[in-house]
C-alpha cells in the first residue's frame, strides 16, 4: 500500500507542477482560456472583468503548482491530499462537460505546451483523480522529504517563487514561448498545408429573416434578396490537418488592401507593433515607440501597428501618442497570440520572428544606435538564450535551493538519530 500510495502521489504531484507552471509563466493565456470558459457558459455578461480574470489566472496556476510541491515533500499530508482530490473532482466534471457539449476544442490544462483533445483531457482527469483519491484514503503513507521544523521554508519559497514567476511575465514576456509566433518560427512556413494532407471541412448556416420568420440556409440554399440577414454559424463537419499559424493577415486600414503576401515575403526587416486592443493597450512607453518608428523610417524598414480596434479607436491612439505609422487590421485572437504584451513589437526577417519584446523592455534608441543599420546591432540578430539555459536557470533557482535544503535536512535527521543510538 505505501509503494501505491507514494506512486499515486509522484504521478500527480508531477503532473500537477508541470501543469501549474506552465499556465504560471503565461497568466495572460491563461486568462484568455479562463473568459473562453466563461464565454462557452453563457456567463460573459455576468461575470467579466479582466482583472477578476486575471487574478483567477494567476491564483489557479498557484494553487496547483504549490499543491503539486507540498505533494512531492509530504507536508501537511492530510490538509494537501483533501485539495488535490477537490481540485481534481472540479477539473473532472469541467471536462466531462467539454467532452459532452464540446464549446471549447482544448481545455488548456498544460497551456500552450501541450494540447490534447476533450476525450483525452477526460481520460487524463479521470486518472488524476483515481491517484489523488488514493493519496487522501491513506495520506499518512507518504513518505516525508523533509522535517516538520523546515516546511515552513517549503511552503514560503515555493509560493514566492511562483507568484514572482507570474509576475514577471505579466512585466516581461512569458519565459517559455510555447505557441507558433516563438522567436525564430518563420511564419511562411508556419502557414503551409504538406502535400497529401486532408483539409478540415466547414459548413457555414447562415439565420436569415423575412415576415418576422427567421429560417436557417446553407451556402447552397442561400435564398433571395427578399430575404434579411441576421447572423450566420460555421461549424467544422470533419476533421483534417489545421496548420500551426492560421488566420494571419494584414489588411490595411486606409485601403482595405491585404499586405500579408508583400510583408511575410518581404526580405530584410519589418518592425510589427501589435496591439489587439488600442482601447486597452499601455501608453507609457509610446515615446520609446515613436522613436523605433523613426528609426525604421530613416533606414526604410516598413513598421506597421497590427489591431482589431476600429477606426475611432485607432485615432484616439494618433491623438495620444503623435503615432505616424501605419495602421492595419487582424484577427483579435491571432494578436493575442503573437505575443502576451499589449502593445508588444515584433521584428521579422524574411517572414522569421527573430525578436519580441513586451512594452515594457523595449530596445533603447540612443543616438548612436539609431545611426547604425540593424545588421550591425546586437537586436538584428537571432538572440542567444536557449531552453536549456532556461531550464537550468529554473533549477538553479527554484530545484537547487529546495534539494539543497532537503539535503542539509536529512543529513541533520540522521546525525540526531546517529546521537540518540
Amino acid at each position: 500500500m505505501s509503494v501505491i500510495v507514494n506512486i499515486c502521489r509522484f504521478v500527480v504531484a508531477l503532473t500537477f507542477i508541470f501543469s501549474g507552471f506552465v499556465k504560471a509563466i503565461d497568466p495572460l493565456g491563461t486568462q484568455y482560456k479562463i473568459e473562453d470558459y466563461i464565454k462557452a457558459a453563457g456567463l460573459g455578461d455576468v461575470i467579466y472583468s479582466q482583472w477578476l480574470t486575471l487574478g483567477a489566472s494567476v491564483f489557479l496556476s498557484a494553487v496547483e503548482f504549490c499543491t503539486g510541491v507540498l505533494l512531492l515533500f509530504a507536508i501537511h499530508r492530510r490538509i494537501v491530499s483533501k485539495v488535490a482530490v477537490v481540485f481534481m473532482a472540479v477539473m473532472t466534471a469541467v471536462t466531462l462537460w467539454l467532452w459532452i457539449a464540446n464549446p471549447i476544442s482544448d481545455c488548456g490544462c498544460f497551456g500552450d505546451a501541450i494540447h490534447l483533445s476533450n476525450g483525452q483531457t477526460l481520460l487524463k482527469n479521470i486518472v488524476l483523480l483515481a491517484c489523488a483519491a488514493v493519496i487522501a484514503w491513506k495520506p499518512l503513507r507518504m513518505m516525508r522529504f523533509i522535517s516538520k521544523s523546515n516546511q515552513w521554508i517549503v511552503m514560503n519559497y515555493t509560493v514566492l517563487f511562483i507568484l514572482a514567476s507570474s509576475i514577471w511575465s505579466l512585466y516581461d514576456l512569458p519565459l517559455f514561448d510555447f505557441r507558433p509566433y516563438h522567436v525564430g518560427a518563420n511564419i511562411p512556413q508556419g502557414m503551409e498545408i504538406p502535400e497529401g494532407e486532408k483539409q478540415p471541412e466547414f459548413e457555414t448556416t447562415f439565420i436569415m429573416e423575412k415576415d418576422g420568420e427567421q429560417k436557417e440556409f446553407t451556402l447552397d440554399e442561400y435564398p433571395d434578396s427578399t430575404w434579411t440577414f441576421i447572423d450566420s454559424k460555421t461549424r467544422q463537419v470533419s476533421e483534417g490537418y489545421v496548420s500551426p499559424i492560421h488566420d494571419f493577415s494584414i489588411v490595411r486600414t486606409t485601403d482595405g488592401e491585404d499586405i500579408t503576401e508583400d510583408v511575410l515575403s518581404r526580405e530584410g526587416y519589418t518592425f510589427l507593433l501589435i496591439s489587439p486592443h488600442l482601447e486597452q493597450a499601455s501608453d507609457s512607453n509610446f515615446g520609446e515607440i515613436d522613436q523605433i518608428a523613426e528609426y525604421a523610417q530613416e533606414h526604410g524598414y516598413p513598421f506597421y501597428c497590427l489591431t482589431a480596434s476600429n477606426e475611432d479607436a485607432i485615432e484616439r491612439w494618433r491623438e495620444i501618442t503623435g503615432a505616424e505609422y501605419e495602421f492595419c487590421t487582424t484577427d483579435e485572437t491571432t494578436l493575442k497570440t503573437i505575443i502576451r504584451s499589449n502593445p508588444g513589437l515584433l521584428l521579422l526577417r524574411s517572414g522569421t520572428v527573430i525578436r519580441k519584446w513586451s512594452h515594457n523592455h523595449l530596445p533603447a534608441m540612443d543616438a548612436e544606435t539609431a545611426a547604425m543599420p540593424m545588421e550591425k546591432l546586437p537586436i538584428g540578430k537571432m538572440p542567444e538564450d536557449s531552453v536549456p539555459r532556461k531550464i537550468a536557470l529554473i533549477l538553479m533557482w527554484f530545484a537547487l535551493p529546495l534539494f539543497l535544503l532537503t539535503l542539509a535536512d536529512r543529513l541533520w535527521a540522521w546525525t540526531k538519530w546517529l546521537k540518540k543510538k
